[in-house]
């Protein structure tokens, strides 16, 4: 078997968008466990842009992108699936930006019948993150209320279907009246414009004083100090993203002083380290897509020459719902 040349995104430093080269790379058969997998769609996430900017240093020079779906072309050496199968990924290797990829068939989930390439790439990496937040992190109850921050996004918008579906009262917070229709026709129960309303304030007129036991903060440093500020005692504050930059340094006394809180930093990768959490987490995803309880809304596609495009769109929240590129 032949070595294929194949169009790839490659970054030999950390920056801006303009950093993102489309280059020819040559790809070689898959070695022993592993797969080359066509990509037919590929997810575009926020995670993406710390690899790119350096927030979160990756070795270079590298590829860039985590998810995507697509089919099964060549089979390395004692590798599941078979060519032609469909899978999808979103926590494998680096590279995910291209035509082609080798991939080990351990972090690849199979695509089940009924969900196209599209949806898959759009919603597997959110999907899982949503499971793992509301399910594993702080296992959401019925009747109970918690706040999530950007409930406009890729993630947020499944997180207001799923929270939903198991009797939620889930808080939702945006930066446009648009923003706050989508997200509340998603599942929140109530949509706060951060752009003319102050969020502590709102949530704790909302919870008659009492503030929430559980916030998703995945912006960082423009919200956390107000995610803290919202939450009751020993709530607990789940950081799951830097989307505004980091937060600054917390003195945990500060924990302490604001009722005995609770902070976590949790990780995708992490909560799937193993392939059994992984087909396990995609599987709660797969399921809720087919029942019709998360319904994936993509709102931007881009052809993989305008990557630095998207990168750009969606670092400035111009964009909604899910981003995908097509190669």
């Amino acid at each position: 078997m032949n070595t294929q040349s194949v169009k790839a995104v490659r970054i030999e430093h950390t920056g801006g968008p303009e950093v993102m080269q489309l280059v020819d790379v040559e790809l070689p058969p898959p070695g022993p466990g592993m797969v080359t997998v066509a990509q037919r769609a590929i997810g575009l996430n926020f995670i993406d842009t710390y690899h790119r900017s350096g927030a979160y240093p990756i070795p270079l020079p590298s590829g860039l992108g985590m998810e995507a779906a697509g089919v099964v072309t060549a089979v390395g050496e004692g590798a599941e699936f078979a060519v032609g199968d469909r899978v999808a990924y979103c926590s494998a290797l680096f590279g995910a930006y291209a035509e082609a990829v080798n991939l080990p068939s351990a972090r690849l989930v199979a695509i089940p019948e009924g969900i196209d390439f599209a949806t898959a790439a759009a919603a597997l990496l959110k999907g899982q993150t949503t499971e793992f937040l509301l399910q594993r992190v702080y296992p959401l109850q019925s009747g109970q209320t918690c706040l999530f921050h950007a409930a406009a996004g890729g993630v947020g918008l499944l997180f207001g279907q799923w929270a939903r579906s198991l009797g939620v009262n889930a808080i939702g917070t945006v930066s446009s009246e648009a923003k706050a229709e989508l997200a509340q026709a998603q599942g929140y129960t109530h949509v706060i414009n951060y752009a003319r309303e102050d969020v502590v304030q709102r949530v704790r007129e909302l919870t008659d004083g009492q503030g929430v036991p559980v916030v998703y903060d995945g912006v960082g440093r423009d919200t956390f100090d107000a995610s803290l500020a919202c939450l009751q005692p020993r709530g607990m504050l789940v950081s799951f993203g830097n989307a505004s930059g980091k937060p600054a340094p917390l003195d945990v006394q500060t924990l302490a002083t604001l009722g005995s809180l609770y902070v976590t930093r949790p990780t995708l990768l992490t909560y799937t380290a193993t392939t059994e959490q992984l087909r396990q987490s995609s599987a709660a995803v797969f399921e809720r897509l087919l029942a019709g309880v998360l319904t994936v809304t993509i709102g931007q596609r881009y052809p993989l020459a305008d990557i630095a495009r998207a990168h750009r769109d969606l670092e400035g929240r111009v964009t909604s719902g899910s981003t995908i590129v097509l190669p």
